[in-house]
């Protein structure tokens, strides 16, 4: 079983707002969305977060920044439109491996 991103999220706040990350309070993290939680799901991550020292993962995980370029010449009109279309790419795969690193962490 994988869990999902909501009841990591759950466990996030949780640990960001300093409260106890316990099934009865991911449960009510997860029910004041209007959802029905899955006892199974929260169950597993409780267990799996109980052997986590949350800090230091989060120190651990890649960080996606945004990348900004500042040139001192003009472009090119050409060269404008190929780095505009690397951008997005190189965006993308930052992201992605932010999450990566992020899921590795919880399941």
């Amino acid at each position: 079983m994988r869990l999902t991103m909501e009841y990591i999220y759950a466990a996030l706040l949780l640990h960001k707002l300093k409260q106890e990350i316990t099934e009865d309070n991911i449960k009510n993290v997860i029910k004041s969305t209007g959802v029905t939680p899955n006892e199974v799901m929260v169950k597993a991550l409780v267990a799996a977060i109980s052997e986590v020292n949350i800090d230091e993962a989060l120190k651990a995980a890649p960080v996606a920044l945004s990348t900004t370029t500042t040139a001192t010449a003009e472009p090119s009109p050409a060269g404008a439109k190929q780095e505009s279309a690397e951008a997005p790419k190189e965006q993308e795969k930052k992201e992605e491996e932010a999450l990566e690193g992020l899921s590795a962490l919880f399941g």
